[in-house]
């Protein structure tokens, strides 16, 4: 028959199915319908279709149910052609769905209702949402309701999907929910500063959502929420208060499953004090503390009031919070004190320090001031007051001369340099810091000396005579003499004249007579040893002296009239200003005439006639003549005695009657200077010329009317030394740095010499052109001192030398080593030599326990090693060894090491109840840095407890122990690596009688 091609679906409708064929050829005239119960065959449904119909929907099905259709179709001559299909309807899905946690972290329960109709059963899907992983695919019985998934991770979102399965046909419902959340363990709140707080957690990983609340325990108000995705551990809380407490509440969250986790509490740090000074308050003897409040919280103030250089604590005060100052009231006077002002806010404290502060001094008592019979010292003397030092004042007629600082400890200073005679005021007050005392005043005079230079000069009178001295610094309140004839000894006057007198005239004198003077100084109660003077009034002068030409060959003819008053003879003098040769004779007082004979030819001679009175002389005027007359030879240029100088000289030759001297520049020929100069004269200084230059001279000699000129010759002045000479260390680089500052004048270039101290080793030698002004000189020793000179040179002469010593920077030590011979009170420095010299090592050990220099030795610059004694037992030291050279030094590290501790004495122990025992012992000096108990089972020996104290430990209860039991204690003190240990001792809990081992 014909083919229909019957098809059936359900278009996703769990009670209908659709029904559809095709029409066959030829057309029908009708269809019939028939649904059956697969299996039993009961007719369920019977329908009629049109001609025309290719499709039925069969509804009011039951979902999940096998059927069999039939479908006729009635052709033409009542034939027909059948075709049998059989279908499944979709089941319908289940109904109220539910997927619950129930409170567990890693199982989740689904359950369902069934839905209407048939099924073969179920499949349930399990997916993690976050991974998008299938985590279960599970197969259940059409009659199961419920499932339980167990293993899962906690706090995660899950998907369920639940198929309803029939034949090939499937229904599904799905849902979402989350395992409840894992609360996070180990939760810390630490400060990160004094605005932050560093929370930190651990097992972070079971929650999809962490919040945190942070709050301020002080105002009880929240400071910062946070919510953080799964993993965070951690979190910083910035912008907060210094110095407050705050909490912090952790809790987690997973879908609508939320646990409160732990909590904690921390403080910020606080934030120091400012601007905190000491200073004088408004009573006497105290001082007043102030500072800024820092911003944020704290609880108070601990303010620790320290005194002296070694800031030794004296006293400790709190106060609270908002207060800003602190009133020290009863301190020492003249005493330095500093305070340190710490802010407390829990556990943390935060500090600043003031700069030191004095309290006012009192002024020292049992002031002296005594000359000891000085002309220029005083002895000042005191007695000691407390305070940093004292300041001298030593005032002449209330202005003061000298001021003078000295240190505590110095009870007398002599002054000396004063000027005699002198009264003196002496001032002394305490000097404490910022402050000085009133002062104690005292005067006393010093001896006057006697006059110095005491002359008696008659000044050219004859009838006087003139008395000068010099007052040594102007000291004395006059002066006393007494005026004798030196031959009678008759005394003619006496003097007394005021300090300021230097000079006296005594008058109406015998002239030519000698005399003599003695005089003192006096101030105020002193006088000064007598200091005497002798001198004669000049003699009269001859009168009527005339030379004249006696026409014999070479002579002249001496004429004079007899002088008034004593003589004692008559000097003549015949000379000529060009010759060097004089005459000289003496005649009696009675004799007026005189011929010399044998002068030179075409000279002119000058005659002096001389009247002798003791040691003076009066001399006539000159009188002149001439004799009736060649070039100078040997003219010799050198440079004089100061560098703007030349010596010029030669030899005469012949007559004349003076020279003139021609200089002129080397280079330029243009004269710069004419000297005359007489005759008789052969040499000649030059002054005021440019030192370092090149010069000509050149002579003229004349003779009345005639001049001649002698040969030129050249020479230099001396060039002047460099100034400011300096020579300083070039840093590490073994060298010195020689600078000088150019002199006025002219020179070639420099020459220098370096010589090495006390060495052997010939002097290196450089030299520097005209303008050079410094000159490095390498590769010297290290710590060693060179004698630098330097010299102008000029032509072939050179400037006096300018010298200095430098010394190049000393090498620091190394390999520097601090070991504990095994002692308690002992340690051994050593080091390595090295390169170089250096006057000493400095070596210095500190105590790191007590933060101070203990010991300083000087050691020879060849030491290699130090051992320390007598050192605190069971503390830490540090070394530094210091090579200096002159001002210059060089330091090496500091190292460490620690002394052996002294083993705890005296230990005790008792058994205050059946569990414990009470562990007690003593120190031996400072103690150690700590201490550890070892307790052991005294029968076994089997160790039971090692508990580790602190330093200032004297005491341990053990706890926890079994009554009636003996047990073995010792305790360690310990040093950094070292320890000493107590023997052991026995004891037994209670209920057990004790016994020593």
């Amino acid at each position: 028959g014909a083919v229909l091609n019957v098809s059936v679906s359900d278009h996703d409708r769990s009670d209908s199915l659709l029904l559809s064929w095709d029409e066959p050829e030829g057309g029908a005239k009708g269809y019939l319908l028939a649904l059956s119960s697969l299996g039993s065959g009961m007719l369920l449904q019977n329908v009629s279709a049109g001609p025309n119909t290719t499709s039925f929907w069969f509804h009011g099905l039951t979902p999940g149910t096998h059927y069999e259709i039939e479908v006729t179709a009635t052709l033409a001559c009542m034939d027909t052609t059948s075709q049998t299909i059989t279908a499944q309807t979709s089941p319908s899905p289940v109904r109220n769905l539910s997927l619950s946690s129930g409170g567990s972290i890693a199982s989740l329960r689904a359950a369902w209702a069934h839905g209407h109709g048939r099924r073969d059963g179920y499949r349930l899907e399990l997916w993690h949402s976050h991974s998008q992983s299938l985590v279960r695919n599970v197969s259940l019985l059409p009659g199961a309701s419920t499932f339980l998934f167990d293993g899962l991770l906690a706090g995660s979102e899950y998907a369920l999907k639940v198929s309803t399965l029939a034949g090939s046909s499937q229904a599904s419902t799905s849902i979402h929910q989350w395992t409840a959340p894992s609360i996070p363990t180990q939760l810390r709140l630490s400060p990160g500063s004094s605005t932050s707080l560093v929370a930190s957690w651990a097992d972070a990983t079971g929650a999809a959502w962490l919040h945190l609340e942070l709050r301020n325990l002080l105002t009880q108000k929240v400071s910062t929420t946070l919510s953080a995705r799964r993993g965070l551990t951690s979190y910083t809380f910035q912008h907060l208060h210094p110095g407050t407490q705050y909490w912090l509440g952790l809790s987690a969250t997973a879908g609508s499953h939320t646990v409160v986790g732990p909590n904690a509490t921390a403080w910020t740090y606080p934030l120091s004090p400012g601007n905190v000074t000491l200073s004088s308050a408004e009573e006497q003897n105290s001082l007043q503390a102030r500072w800024s409040i820092p911003g944020g919280q704290r609880d108070f103030y601990l303010v620790t009031l320290r005194e002296g250089e070694d800031s030794v604590p004296t006293r400790n005060i709190s106060v609270g919070g908002d207060n800003d100052h602190v009133t020290f009231h009863g301190l020492s006077p003249g005493q330095q004190y500093s305070v340190q002002v710490v802010v407390v806010a829990g556990p943390y404290r935060a500090s600043a320090h003031s700069t030191a502060a004095w309290t006012e001094p009192q002024a020292p008592s049992g002031v002296s001031l005594s000359s000891q019979g000085s002309p220029h010292s005083l002895l000042a003397s005191w007695e000691e007051a407390t305070g940093e030092g004292y300041l001298l004042v030593l005032s002449l007629a209330e202005h003061p001369v000298k001021n003078s600082s000295l240190l505590r400890g110095v009870t007398s200073f002599t002054y000396k340099g004063l000027h005699p005679g002198t009264l003196y005021t002496f001032e002394v007050s305490t000097v404490a810091g910022p402050y000085t005392s009133s002062p104690r005043c005292i005067s006393n005079w010093t001896y006057p000396l006697p006059p110095e230079q005491l002359t008696l000069s008659n000044g050219g009178h004859s009838t006087s005579l003139q008395a000068s001295w010099r007052a040594v610094s102007s000291g004395s309140t006059g002066y006393i003499g007494t005026l004798r004839e030196t031959k009678s000894q008759e005394q003619v006057r006496n003097v007394t004249v005021g300090s300021d007198w230097t000079n006296v005239t005594l008058e109406n004198l015998v002239p030519g007579r000698q005399y003599t003077l003695e005089m003192a100084a006096v101030a105020g109660p002193y006088r000064s040893p007598v200091r005497s003077a002798t001198d004669w009034t000049y003699p009269l002068a001859p009168a009527g002296v005339t030379l004249t030409n006696t026409r014999r060959p070479m002579g002249l003819s001496a004429f004079w009239d007899k002088a008034a008053g004593d003589v004692d003879q008559f000097h003549l003098q015949l000379y000529s200003k060009s010759h060097a040769a004089q005459r000289n004779t003496s005649v009696g007082p009675d004799i007026h005439n005189f011929t010399f004979l044998g002068l030179s030819p075409g000279t002119q001679y000058f005659l002096k006639v001389t009247v002798l009175a003791g040691p003076y002389r009066s001399s006539s005027h000159f009188a002149t003549e001439w004799t009736y007359p060649l070039s100078l030879a040997n003219v010799s240029v050198q440079p004089g005695r100061k560098p703007q100088e030349l010596h010029v000289s030669w030899v005469e030759s012949g007559g004349g009657r003076d020279h003139l001297v021609q200089l002129s520049v080397a280079e330029s020929l243009s004269i710069i200077r004419n000297v005359s100069v007489p005759r008789g004269v052969s040499q000649l200084d030059l002054e005021g010329l440019v030192p370092g230059s090149r010069y000509r001279v050149e002579i003229i000699s004349q003779a009345g009317p005639h001049r001649i000129s002698s040969q030129t010759a050249i020479g230099y002045t001396v060039p002047l030394p460099p100034r400011s000479l300096s020579a300083s260390p070039v840093s590490m680089a073994r060298a010195l740095a020689v600078h000088w500052e150019t002199a006025p004048g002219q020179r070639d270039g420099y020459r220098l010499s370096v010589l090495e101290e006390a060495s052997s080793a010939p002097p290196r030698n450089l030299e520097a052109g005209k303008d050079s002004t410094n000159v490095t000189v390498p590769q010297l020793e290290a710590g060693t001192c060179y004698l630098v000179m330097i010299w102008a040179v000029a032509g072939p002469y050179r400037s006096l030398p300018e010298n200095i010593t430098g010394c190049t920077v000393p090498a620091a030590p190394t390999n520097l080593s601090l070991t504990n011979p095994g002692s308690s009170s002992e340690l051994y420095t050593s080091w390595k030599k090295p390169p170089g010299r250096r006057d000493h090592y400095q070596v210095t050990l500190y105590s790191l326990s007590t933060q101070s220099r203990i010991q300083v030795q000087t050691l020879s610059p060849d030491a290699l090693n130090v051992t320390w004694t007598h050192l605190e037992a069971g503390s830490k030291f540090a070394v530094q060894v210091t090579a200096i050279k002159g001002s210059l030094e060089a330091s090496s590290i500091n190292i460490t090491q620690w002394t052996y501790p002294m083993a705890p004495v005296n230990l005790t122990l008792s058994s205050p109840s059946a569990s414990a025992l009470v562990v007690s012992w003593a120190v031996v000096g400072r103690g150690a840095e700590g201490f550890v108990l070892d307790v052991r089972g005294a029968a076994s020996g089997t160790p039971i407890g090692h508990t580790v104290l602190g330093g200032g430990a004297r005491s341990h209860i053990l706890r926890n122990l079994s009554p009636g039991t003996r047990y073995s204690v010792a305790v360690r003190a310990t040093a950094g690596p070292f320890h000493a240990s107590t023997p052991n001792l026995t004891h037994c809990t209670r209920e057990c009688d004790a016994l020593f081992a």
